[in-house]
């Protein structure tokens, strides 16, 4: 063996171990770029598809556990963020695929079952050969014990897939929570390998300058980082999508002679009540826009008091809230799709992941939080493929509030940075493993004759 051989055996990248479906056994229906996405995915066996929203991961992920049932006959669970697991079961439909909805271990049929992330206690996930993790980005929105237990449950899973538009928006270090799900390496493993501390912060990470090449190889053996079809060497056609318009509406305080110093509130206690003194003049002028406009409009907002006013000041919406009953927030998803209602009001932490709305291209945001991932995910619900006219989000703020759209503003600048650069670093990697998938095997060449000891001789004599 040469030394760059030697050194060439020492990559750390993620092996085989999956299935080889070959490409014309996968739907027709599939663009080219996502059979050979779901091509890969199946090789592995257990992997990441990070894929921009409308690119198709309901299809893929569909696709992916179909093959993975018919070829090991072990049965598939899909977890499914609320009110998507309907959606998934109608899409599925298209490519004649059968998804089981259940909600606990007793309602499971042989085959591909999907239930939300909140049901999983109710499952015996050691009965199920693959699993799939929808929208695994939400997964930062419960709690950790949560998290560690779709970790642990699914430890010895054999097939594994890990689906969304956003694995880390601003923070590569939830990069590591996707690899410990998978079995690839744990997350402290990863930070001591390609990590260290931000100076005298110990608290922050970043990334060593001296292994940044080989940690997003390393990323691009277990993960597919794909923007467009473009990024794989694929023609866009009609994933170019039409312009999206924000506007920023800043409102004027009917109230504002209360205010001792009418200034941009920074503390959170500050802005929680600059949100409360603001909170009639944002939703006037959402009811406005909403009145106005003839069309499907969604709303989103940050509080139940928001969403309260508006659902009374906007005649006919239908209103979402956290304690509405997991059937009542599946009805009202599916009605604001098929046109039942015409404005829908809710918080991105309900409605902001994996639910398809091509159809409305208006929406408004009367109250925003600090997470650019709720407000990324909740524009595009309707800025997607499929969508044919400019999508048009209206930001609603006061000065007061300055400081949050700001904030949401940095990490968006955040967020497109480590993209660019997931991209960047994983592009050829990833468009050479998917163009030219083979099953990688370890190759053994003896080279010395093996020779038993006495002792083990005289044990088998």
């Amino acid at each position: 063996m040469t030394y760059e051989k030697f050194l060439e055996s020492k990559r750390i990248v993620h092996q085989s171990r999956g299935l080889d479906i070959p490409r014309e056994k996968l739907s027709p229906i599939l663009f080219d770029f996502q059979k050979d996405l779901c091509r890969w995915n199946l090789l592995k066996g257990r992997t990441a598809l990070f894929a921009s929203t409308g690119l198709g991961k309901t299809f893929m992920q569909c696709e992916w556990a179909d093959k993975v049932y018919q070829s090991t006959g072990e049965n598939v669970l899909i977890l499914a963020p609320l009110a998507v697991s309907q959606q998934t079961i109608r899409e599925a439909k298209t490519l004649n695929i059968t998804v089981n909805p259940c909600r606990t271990q007793d309602d499971v049929k042989t085959g591909i079952n999907i239930t939300n992330y909140e049901m999983l206690q109710h499952f015996k996930p050691e009965t199920f050969g693959g699993v799939v993790v929808d929208e695994s980005s939400i997964l930062k929105s419960f709690t950790g014990q949560i998290r560690q237990l779709i970790t642990d449950k699914f430890r010895d899973t054999p097939f594994k897939l890990s689906a969304t538009a956003t694995p880390a928006p601003n923070d590569y270090l939830e990069l590591g929570t996707q690899a410990e799900f998978l079995g690839v390496m744990k997350r402290n493993e990863m930070l001591a390998m390609f990590f260290t501390h931000d100076g005298g912060d110990t608290s922050k990470w970043r990334l060593k300058g001296h292994a940044q090449k080989r940690f997003w190889e390393w990323v691009a053996s277990w993960a597919a980082v794909i923007t467009k079809p473009s990024d794989l060497g694929y023609e866009d056609g009609n994933f170019n999508l039409p312009p999206l318009n924000i506007h920023e509406e800043l409102v004027k305080l009917s109230n504002e002679a209360n205010l001792l110093f009418p200034t941009e509130a920074k503390t959170l206690s500050e802005q929680r009540a600059a949100m409360k003194l603001t909170l009639p003049d944002r939703v006037k002028r959402c009811a406005e826009l909403a009145n106005d406009i003839q069309e499907p409009f969604l709303v989103w907002c940050n509080l139940n008091a928001e969403s309260e006013a508006l659902k009374k000041a906007i005649p006919g919406a239908i209103e979402v809230k956290g304690s509405d009953k997991p059937e009542y927030k599946e009805k009202a998803a599916l009605g604001f799709a098929d046109g039942t209602y015409r404005v829908m009001i809710r918080k991105p932490s309900i409605f902001g992941w994996g639910l398809n709305w091509q159809h409305c291209n208006q929406m408004a945001f009367v109250g925003l939080s600090h997470s650019f991932e709720q407000y990324y995910q909740a524009v595009r619900r309707c800025w997607r493929f499929g969508q044919t006219k400019p999508v048009d989000a209206y930001i609603i703020t006061s000065k007061l509030e300055g400081a949050i759209k700001a904030n949401i503003e940095r990490k968006e600048k955040d967020a497109e940075h480590m993209i660019a650069e997931m991209v960047q670093y994983t592009k050829e990697i990833t468009k050479n493993n998917i163009r030219t998938t083979v099953r990688e095997q370890a190759e053994y060449n003896p080279t010395v004759e093996m020779k038993l000891p006495n002792w083990l001789r005289s044990v088998v004599a």
